[in-house]
This record gives C-alpha cells, sequence and structure tokens, in this order.
C-alpha cells in the first residue's frame, strides 16, 4: 500500500511551505494512519520554526519522526491524532495518538501509536503529548496531600501542570501569569489565578515553566523553607539570571530540573505507561479550555509565522485535517 501525503515543512527560518511526498510501503508491522488533527507545541515548535535551536541541542532536540536537520529545512512536529487506515485487526479503524509531525497521511511501525480511549474527543487527544510533560513534572515534584503549589507561567504545559495538581486531595494550587487573560483559563481548570506582584508565597512546591529569569526568580521568592522549584522551561541559546545569594542559602531551596525524556527513578512506570494515563486524564473536560485556537492545514505556512510571533495568541493551537 503506498500513496501521495501532503506534509508542513519549514523551508527556512520564518517560512514554512506544504510539501507533497509518497508514502512508504507498509511492512506486517506497520500502520498506515490517515491525520484527523495536529496540535502546535508553541515554546519548541516557536524554537524551530524561528531557526533559535542552539547547535550543541540539534541532536537531542530531534522530533522521534523529524525529516530533514537543524536549522531548516526540516519537517518537525509531535502532537499528532489520526485514525488507522492499515494494520493489524486490533487498531484498524482506531483512533490513535502518535509523536508525528504534521502530515495528512503516514507509515510507522503498530508499536509508535497510543489508542486514544472513547471518551476523549479526537481533537483534545492531541493535547496528550503535553499532558505527559505535567504528568512527568508531578512525578519529580512528588506533591502531598495538602501542600501548597504554585504554578509560575500559564502556557501549555504550565496549565497542562495546574489542571492535574489540582486533583491531589487538600492541595492549593495557583497559577501564575503576567497575562491577565490566563484568569479565565485557571477559572475553567479550577485553579486560583495570580499576577506575579500578588501571587501567594509560602508554597512547597512552585513548578517554573514561564521560560523567563524573572519568572525563575519570582518562583523561589515563592517558596517557603526547604521548598523545590521544578523548572520545566526549556531555554533554548538563552542566557538565564537568577539570585542564588540573599535567602537561597539561608532558606535551604532547591532547584530541580524536569525533562519527559526521561522518568524519574522509582516510578516503576515505563513511557507507554505514562502516555496512556496522559491520554486517560483527557477525559475530563476542563483540558478543553487549553485548546484556543483551530486552523485548517491548508492554512497552515500562514498560520505559524503569526503563532511565532505572538500576534496570534494561542495555548494549544489545533490543526484540523481534511477529511476524506
Amino acid at each position: 500500500m503506498s500513496g501521495d501525503a501532503q506534509a508542513f515543512w519549514l523551508a527556512s527560518p520564518g517560512q514554512g511551505e506544504i510539501r507533497s511526498s509518497t508514502l512508504p510501503v507498509p511492512g506486517r508491522d506497520d500502520v498506515v494512519v490517515r491525520t484527523l488533527h495536529t496540535g502546535v507545541s508553541r515554546g519548541t515548535e516557536t524554537l524551530v520554526f524561528t531557526g533559535a535551536v542552539p547547535e550543541t541541542q540539534w541532536a537531542s532536540m530531534r522530533a522521534p519522526f523529524q525529516e530533514g536537520d537543524f536549522p531548516s529545512p526540516v519537517k518537525y512536529g509531535y502532537l499528532n491524532v489520526g485514525v488507522v487506515e492499515h494494520g493489524p485487526a486490533s487498531l484498524l479503524g482506531r483512533t490513535v495518538f502518535s509523536l508525528y509531525p504534521h502530515q495528512t497521511r503516514y507509515v510507522v511501525p503498530a508499536a509508535a501509536v497510543t489508542v486514544v480511549p472513547d471518551g476523549v474527543p479526537a481533537h483534545r487527544a492531541v493535547l496528550a503529548g503535553t499532558v505527559e510533560t505535567a504528568v512527568n513534572a508531578l512525578w519529580d515534584a512528588a506533591p502531598l496531600i495538602g501542600d501548597k503549589i504554585a504554578v509560575v507561567g500559564g502556557g501549555m504545559v504550565g496549565c497542562s501542570v495546574a489542571a492535574i495538581a489540582a486533583t491531589i486531595p487538600g492541595v492549593r494550587v495557583q497559577l501564575v501569569d503576567v497575562d491577565s487573560s490566563r484568569a479565565a483559563v485557571a477559572d475553567a481548570l479550577g485553579v486560583a489565578f495570580a499576577h506575579p506582584a500578588d501571587a501567594s508565597g509560602d508554597c512547597d512546591i512552585v513548578i517554573h515553566a514561564s521560560a523567563t529569569s524573572a519568572g525563575l526568580t519570582r518562583s523561589l521568592e515563592l517558596l517557603a523553607h526547604e521548598g523545590t522549584v521544578v523548572e520545566l522551561s526549556w531555554y533554548g541559546d538563552k542566557q538565564v539570571s537568577v539570585p542564588l545569594g540573599e535567602f537561597f542559602h539561608a532558606r535551604r531551596l532547591t532547584i530541580r530540573s524536569s525533562q519527559v525524556g526521561n522518568i524519574v527513578p522509582g516510578r516503576r512506570r515505563t513511557y507507554a505507561d505514562r502516555l496512556a494515563l496522559s491520554l486517560d486524564l483527557l477525559a475530563n473536560p476542563k483540558f478543553e479550555a487549553l485548546i484556543t485556537g483551530r486552523t485548517e492545514f491548508a492554512d497552515l505556512p500562514d498560520v505559524m509565522p503569526r503563532i511565532a510571533d505572538g500576534s496570534l495568541p494561542a495555548l494549544c493551537h489545533v490543526i484540523d485535517y481534511p477529511e476524506e
């Protein structure tokens, strides 16, 4: 089985285009998937689209099914939901999530797709990769019942962390962001909202996802004695300045990194377990608040520059694919 497909490519920094390609003949252990929706991971894909991935990170930043090389031309992305058109009987006709870029149809090993639960709408399932990052962050943070938690940075990842943390009994969760429009999102997620200057301190855990020095500094300020900042931000080639004098040592504070490529030792969970859990969590309709825009696939070359420069505000921007 073979056929033509259309894919979004970064032709050069700041300029995208749709290119045609021919699908390979699938092997006995492969599936052919017709894409229903993809999601734009704004933070990471903006770095890729603008050519801002540092050369030292080109290898670690490769997406699982990326084609081409940084800075360009490159086919990049990893939030894909589609329907299996060809493959094992157990998957045929099922809606699946995979870490595939923006492309109308593709061939991957059957082991590379995860079935979307029946209670999760296909368009919402594109959030699975982001929710997976949030799950991993909370495994690293290890919050306890009754903890005071702040999430600094109300983007896709920060909002996902806040949404999940709010389900822990007795916790106080506060979403902190400079953008007052995030207050409505926080309300939909069932958490409090504050501007950085007004945020409540004495936090056991602060999860930082703003990708700014100011956000990391404020995260440290919000901690209680012996509290921990879990750093989720990826800064690309930016230098970061934080105050490690003053109260940092006196209050015995901790900054801990969290990265979705690794699972905290001792969790006894596989990557497949983590992704399946993330998809199950997306049955909660409050995650719908993270989807702030939708665009047809054909318009992606015009929309991506607006997402990258901020003229099109977005948390998760969903790309819809034509029905066939």
